[in-house]
């Protein structure tokens, strides 16, 4: 990997560490919606959808200026922070409660869910933010052009084709069986299609954040004879 700053990189930044929990803080809280289906206007789409695109935009900024490698840590982080809480929260339900609780039934049949959700979720996002990933460091390393109008580009292009991936996989897992198969088709295609045109929308703060986190750290990683194996967690 070619770093164009020296020793900063080596240890843990502080901003990297604030876009890593909130990317984190992100994941969980859209897990935890996505449960519940909104209609809008002819569209359906999840709760998740207010908060889960915030990932993919940390996703460019990270990649951007800290390149693959700590992308993929911070992936990683998410993945394993998430999985803890479905168990934590499939642990609660499973204690006996109290005499006073009386909400049993109800916390179960809300958290009952986010398994399955978690599931999916689990895979569509390792998928999904593993490409977005990948083609914003490649494209980035293939024209070794760090201006924003390249930048925009890469993360529309990463974003369409991670969101899209992450849709394709997530929905047909989360609600096969449970919704009708023209809404199923219809949240694929209303979500990927929201997340794109929310990333698009918000892109002129993504590339002040990025140009802001660059002076920061003084400089930025472009990615060159990178390892891109998903699972190589500890090579950063």
């Amino acid at each position: 990997m070619k770093h164009n700053t020296i020793s900063r990189f080596k240890g843990v930044s502080v901003p990297y560490l604030v876009l890593c929990v909130t990317f984190v803080t992100c994941l969980i809280i859209a897990n935890l919606t996505e449960i519940k289906t909104v209609d809008l206007g002819w569209f359906t789409i999840t709760a998740g959808v207010i908060v889960f695109p915030v990932s993919y935009i940390i996703n460019d900024c990270v990649v951007e200026v800290y390149g693959f490698a700590r992308a993929r840590l911070m992936i990683w982080l998410g993945f394993i922070m998430s999985l803890a809480v479905a168990l934590m929260l499939q642990l609660a339900i499973w204690l006996p409660g109290s005499a006073e609780w009386t909400l049993q039934e109800d916390m179960a049949s809300i958290y009952g869910a986010v398994p399955r959700i978690m599931a999916a979720s689990f895979t569509a996002f390792l998928v999904g933010s593993m490409i977005n990933a990948y083609v914003m460091s490649r494209m980035k390393a293939a024209r070794h052009n760090t201006d924003r109008k390249a930048f925009g580009l890469r993360a529309i292009v990463s974003t369409i084709l991670g969101e899209g991936a992450d849709s394709l996989i997530f929905f047909p897992i989360a609600f096969g069986g449970v919704l009708p198969v023209p809404t199923i088709v219809s949240l694929i295609v209303t979500q990927a299609f929201i997340k794109t045109l929310y990333e698009i929308i918000i892109l002129p703060v993504t590339i002040r954040t990025v140009r802001y986190i660059k002076r920061m750290e003084g400089g930025e990683v472009t990615d060159i004879n990178t390892d891109y194996r998903w699972w190589k967690i500890t090579k950063i």
